[in-house]
Protein backbone atom coordinates (compact mmCIF):
# COMPACT_ATOMS: atom_id res chain seq x y z
CA UNK A 1 0.00 0.00 0.00
CA UNK A 2 1.20 3.18 -0.91
CA UNK A 3 0.96 6.26 1.35
CA UNK A 4 -2.06 8.81 1.58
CA UNK A 5 -1.95 12.07 2.49
CA UNK A 6 -3.59 11.42 6.10
CA UNK A 7 -0.83 8.71 5.91
CA UNK A 8 2.08 10.92 6.00
CA UNK A 9 1.79 12.34 9.67
CA UNK A 10 -0.34 9.38 10.94
CA UNK A 11 1.84 8.32 14.84
CA UNK A 12 2.59 5.03 14.87
CA UNK A 13 1.44 4.11 18.83
CA UNK A 14 -1.81 2.80 19.75
CA UNK A 15 -4.29 5.27 21.16
CA UNK A 16 -2.62 7.94 19.37
CA UNK A 17 -3.24 6.13 16.08
CA UNK A 18 -7.20 5.53 16.88
CA UNK A 19 -7.33 9.36 17.55
CA UNK A 20 -5.75 10.46 14.45
CA UNK A 21 -8.18 8.51 12.42
CA UNK A 22 -11.23 9.57 14.16
CA UNK A 23 -9.91 13.44 14.23
CA UNK A 24 -9.88 12.93 10.12
CA UNK A 25 -12.83 11.24 9.37
CA UNK A 26 -14.52 14.13 11.41
CA UNK A 27 -12.53 16.60 9.81
CA UNK A 28 -13.64 14.53 6.02
CA UNK A 29 -17.33 14.72 7.28
CA UNK A 30 -17.10 18.45 7.92
CA UNK A 31 -15.26 19.19 4.75
CA UNK A 32 -18.04 17.45 2.50
CA UNK A 33 -20.66 19.16 4.66
CA UNK A 34 -19.18 22.50 3.57
CA UNK A 35 -18.96 21.60 -0.24
CA UNK A 36 -22.15 20.34 0.02
CA UNK A 37 -23.79 24.30 0.74
CA UNK A 38 -21.95 25.19 -2.17
CA UNK A 39 -25.32 24.72 -4.39
CA UNK A 40 -27.38 25.86 -7.08
CA UNK A 41 -31.00 24.14 -7.57
CA UNK A 42 -31.42 23.52 -10.98
CA UNK A 43 -33.83 20.85 -10.58
CA UNK A 44 -34.96 18.01 -8.33
CA UNK A 45 -31.03 17.31 -8.34
CA UNK A 46 -28.93 20.40 -6.99
CA UNK A 47 -25.54 21.11 -8.97
CA UNK A 48 -23.29 21.02 -5.80
CA UNK A 49 -19.69 20.99 -4.61
CA UNK A 50 -20.52 17.80 -2.28
CA UNK A 51 -19.04 15.16 -5.19
CA UNK A 52 -15.82 16.82 -5.36
CA UNK A 53 -15.61 16.82 -1.93
CA UNK A 54 -16.94 13.33 -1.52
CA UNK A 55 -14.06 12.32 -4.11
CA UNK A 56 -11.43 14.20 -2.71
CA UNK A 57 -11.77 13.13 1.03
CA UNK A 58 -11.24 9.59 -0.38
CA UNK A 59 -8.21 10.70 -1.84
CA UNK A 60 -6.65 12.10 0.96
CA UNK A 61 -8.10 9.63 3.48
CA UNK A 62 -7.89 6.30 2.00
CA UNK A 63 -10.55 3.91 1.46
CA UNK A 64 -11.10 3.36 5.21
CA UNK A 65 -11.10 6.36 6.20
CA UNK A 66 -13.12 8.03 3.27
CA UNK A 67 -15.65 5.70 3.32
CA UNK A 68 -15.97 5.91 7.02
CA UNK A 69 -15.69 10.24 6.20
CA UNK A 70 -18.49 9.75 4.22
CA UNK A 71 -20.42 7.32 6.60
CA UNK A 72 -20.37 9.92 9.48
CA UNK A 73 -21.42 12.83 6.80
CA UNK A 74 -24.50 10.73 6.14
CA UNK A 75 -24.96 9.99 10.08
CA UNK A 76 -24.44 13.60 10.35
CA UNK A 77 -27.52 14.63 7.78
CA UNK A 78 -29.49 11.76 9.18
CA UNK A 79 -29.26 12.83 13.02
CA UNK A 80 -30.47 16.32 11.70
CA UNK A 81 -27.80 18.31 11.26
CA UNK A 82 -27.99 20.66 8.00
CA UNK A 83 -25.43 19.11 6.31
CA UNK A 84 -26.83 17.90 2.95
CA UNK A 85 -27.47 20.47 0.09
CA UNK A 86 -29.59 23.46 1.04
CA UNK A 87 -28.85 22.78 4.13
CA UNK A 88 -30.79 19.64 3.97
CA UNK A 89 -31.24 17.30 7.14
CA UNK A 90 -33.64 14.32 8.01
CA UNK A 91 -34.23 10.29 7.14
CA UNK A 92 -36.38 11.79 4.67
CA UNK A 93 -33.60 13.07 2.55
CA UNK A 94 -32.53 9.61 1.31
CA UNK A 95 -36.37 9.22 0.12
CA UNK A 96 -35.78 12.20 -2.54
CA UNK A 97 -34.59 12.28 -5.74
CA UNK A 98 -30.90 12.62 -3.91
CA UNK A 99 -31.22 9.40 -2.35
CA UNK A 100 -29.38 7.59 -4.50
CA UNK A 101 -26.38 10.13 -4.94
CA UNK A 102 -25.85 10.34 -1.02
CA UNK A 103 -26.03 6.00 -0.90
CA UNK A 104 -23.08 6.54 -4.21
CA UNK A 105 -21.15 8.42 -2.18
CA UNK A 106 -19.86 5.43 0.36
CA UNK A 107 -19.04 3.36 -2.18
CA UNK A 108 -17.12 6.51 -4.57
CA UNK A 109 -15.28 8.00 -1.70
CA UNK A 110 -13.84 4.09 -1.11
CA UNK A 111 -13.13 3.41 -4.72
CA UNK A 112 -10.77 6.74 -5.63
CA UNK A 113 -9.11 6.50 -1.52
CA UNK A 114 -8.28 2.60 -2.69
CA UNK A 115 -6.79 4.10 -6.34
CA UNK A 116 -5.02 6.85 -4.35
CA UNK A 117 -3.47 3.95 -1.90
CA UNK A 118 -2.28 2.50 -5.43
CA UNK A 119 -0.60 5.62 -6.32
CA UNK A 120 -3.31 6.54 -8.64
CA UNK A 121 -3.50 10.45 -7.44
CA UNK A 122 0.40 10.99 -7.71
CA UNK A 123 0.14 12.13 -11.87
CA UNK A 124 -2.63 13.98 -13.22
CA UNK A 125 -3.81 11.65 -15.91
CA UNK A 126 -4.76 8.61 -13.22
CA UNK A 127 -5.46 11.22 -11.28
CA UNK A 128 -8.65 11.61 -13.59
CA UNK A 129 -9.26 8.14 -14.24
CA UNK A 130 -10.12 8.04 -10.71
CA UNK A 131 -11.81 10.65 -10.10
CA UNK A 132 -14.35 9.86 -13.20
CA UNK A 133 -14.59 6.30 -12.17
CA UNK A 134 -15.77 7.66 -8.73
CA UNK A 135 -18.33 9.85 -10.59
CA UNK A 136 -19.49 6.56 -12.61
CA UNK A 137 -20.29 4.95 -9.20
CA UNK A 138 -22.20 7.88 -8.43
CA UNK A 139 -24.26 8.51 -10.95
CA UNK A 140 -25.00 4.02 -11.04
CA UNK A 141 -26.31 4.69 -8.23
CA UNK A 142 -28.08 7.96 -8.34
CA UNK A 143 -29.60 7.62 -11.80
CA UNK A 144 -31.30 4.76 -11.39
CA UNK A 145 -32.85 5.53 -7.79
CA UNK A 146 -33.69 9.18 -9.31
CA UNK A 147 -35.84 7.69 -12.14
CA UNK A 148 -37.74 4.87 -9.66
CA UNK A 149 -38.24 8.27 -7.27
CA UNK A 150 -39.38 10.22 -10.00
CA UNK A 151 -41.33 7.37 -11.66
CA UNK A 152 -39.89 8.69 -14.89
CA UNK A 153 -38.27 6.94 -18.34
CA UNK A 154 -34.46 6.82 -18.47
CA UNK A 155 -34.21 9.62 -21.03
CA UNK A 156 -36.07 11.96 -18.39
CA UNK A 157 -33.89 10.21 -15.88
CA UNK A 158 -30.33 11.36 -17.37
CA UNK A 159 -31.77 14.64 -18.25
CA UNK A 160 -32.84 15.35 -14.36
CA UNK A 161 -29.66 13.58 -13.34
CA UNK A 162 -27.02 13.07 -15.51
CA UNK A 163 -27.01 15.84 -18.75
CA UNK A 164 -26.59 18.99 -16.21
CA UNK A 165 -23.92 17.68 -14.32
CA UNK A 166 -21.19 15.56 -16.79
CA UNK A 167 -19.64 18.90 -17.29
CA UNK A 168 -19.05 20.74 -13.75
CA UNK A 169 -17.45 16.98 -12.85
CA UNK A 170 -15.05 16.79 -15.37
CA UNK A 171 -14.24 20.98 -14.04
CA UNK A 172 -13.94 18.91 -10.34
CA UNK A 173 -11.96 16.28 -12.12
CA UNK A 174 -9.42 18.43 -13.21
CA UNK A 175 -9.12 20.94 -9.91
CA UNK A 176 -8.50 17.30 -8.37
CA UNK A 177 -6.00 16.43 -11.09
CA UNK A 178 -4.13 19.61 -10.72
CA UNK A 179 -4.32 19.34 -6.41
CA UNK A 180 -3.41 15.97 -5.71
CA UNK A 181 -0.72 15.62 -8.11
CA UNK A 182 0.95 18.84 -7.12
CA UNK A 183 0.46 18.32 -3.35
CA UNK A 184 2.59 15.30 -3.62
CA UNK A 185 5.40 17.06 -5.47
CA UNK A 186 5.07 19.90 -2.76
CA UNK A 187 5.77 17.46 -0.04
CA UNK A 188 8.94 16.19 -1.95
CA UNK A 189 6.88 12.50 -2.29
Amino acid sequence: MIATYADIWRPQTQPATYLYDIVWVIAGSLFIALTAQISFNIGPVPITGQTFGVLLVGALLGWKRGALAVLAYLAEGTMGMPVFANGMAGPAVFAGPTGGYLAGFVPAAALTGWLAEKGWDRNALMTIVAMILGNVVIYALGVPYLKTVLAVDWATALTYGFTPFWMGDLVKVVAAAILLPSGWKLLGK
